[in-house]
């Protein structure tokens, strides 16, 4: 169920905004829900969560799941997306700048109130807790490879989300973040 990446500017700008992306990581951890599981997540109306849900289908990114009853719940069409930009459509580079910046001040949110959190957790939890920063020398075509290489490292920990009875009974949800840039501009 991946996506090949996406490069269509269009797309990339109808998901971003800051709801949308959290809306897709309640779907990413919850499998599907409504636009009520949803609003109770992410502490927004129901009204609004249903809009953008709507939203998010119109462009490809969810799709309606089997209704449950009167209940209809949302599904994301992909377990991962990529966004690239193809310097050969216009206003791509512009809309995946846009996107990873937003992706990126909400995944510094989240680490941020989880730091802030941190003291109430176990021992274990908070030795496993980490940040790492290298510097390296790589070609464009080496950090493509290291992307690769982490996102097979990373497979057997993701494919707990699908089927969490795989994972050990003390397994908890983390967050792993990996961002690859030039950083001097060089």
């Amino acid at each position: 169920m991946t996506e090949a990446p996406i490069t269509d500017p269009i797309r990339m700008r109808a998901l971003a905004h800051p709801l949308r992306l959290q809306l897709m990581d309640v779907l990413a951890e919850l499998g599907e829900a409504t636009a009520t599981e949803c609003a109770a997540r992410v502490g927004e109306s129901v009204a609004s969560c249903s809009f953008h849900l709507r939203q998010l289908a119109k462009y490809g990114f969810v799709e309606p799941a089997e209704r449950r009853g009167r209940e209809r719940p949302w599904r994301r069409t992909a377990d991962q997306l990529t966004t690239r930009p193809d310097p050969g459509v216009p206003g791509s580079l512009d809309a995946a700048t846009e996107l990873g910046r937003l992706h990126l001040h909400d995944v510094v949110r989240r680490a941020g109130d989880a730091l802030a959190r941190v003291d109430e957790e176990p021992a274990e939890w908070v030795g496993a807790t980490t940040l790492r920063s290298h510097t390296v020398l790589a070609t464009a075509d080496e950090l493509v490879e290291l992307a690769a290489a982490m996102d097979a490292l990373l497979a057997p920990y993701v494919a707990r989300r699908d089927d969490p009875d795989a994972a050990p009974a003390t397994a908890r949800r983390a967050q792993v973040v990996a961002l690859m840039h030039l950083a001097d501009g060089q």
